[in-house]
């Protein structure tokens, strides 16, 4: 079950890379009136992504399921549960992340 498990993410991981792109972007805030920036209401870089998948009460694991979805932001996240914890994968048109997560208590 697990060797199926782990080849499920991996295949999920791929196909989400192939799919989406590659994972570099730069995110340039705009300047507000006064030149200064705006920054962003979105998470931008992949630590910032993986804190607000962790923080998120949406993308908390339902009872029992072994994957499960959320938004976070502009990405959709996919997790699944692996042996090392949850293997979560999120992308956007043009940009995909992943990595593994300690499981909630």
């Amino acid at each position: 079950m697990r060797l199926a498990t782990t080849l499920a993410s991996l295949g999920l991981f791929a196909a989400l890379l192939l799919g989406c792109g590659g994972s570099g972007e730069t995110v340039t805030p705009t300047p507000d009136r006064a030149g200064k920036p705006t920054g962003s209401a979105h998470p931008t870089s992949a630590a910032e992504i993986r804190a607000a998948w962790e923080s998120s009460p949406g993308c908390a694991r339902p009872a029992g399921a072994s994957r499960w979805g959320c938004s976070v932001g502009p990405y959709r996240c996919q997790a699944v549960v692996t042996d090392r914890g949850w293997s979560v994968d999120c992308a956007k048109p043009g940009r995909s992340i992943g990595f593994t997560a300690p499981t909630r208590k």
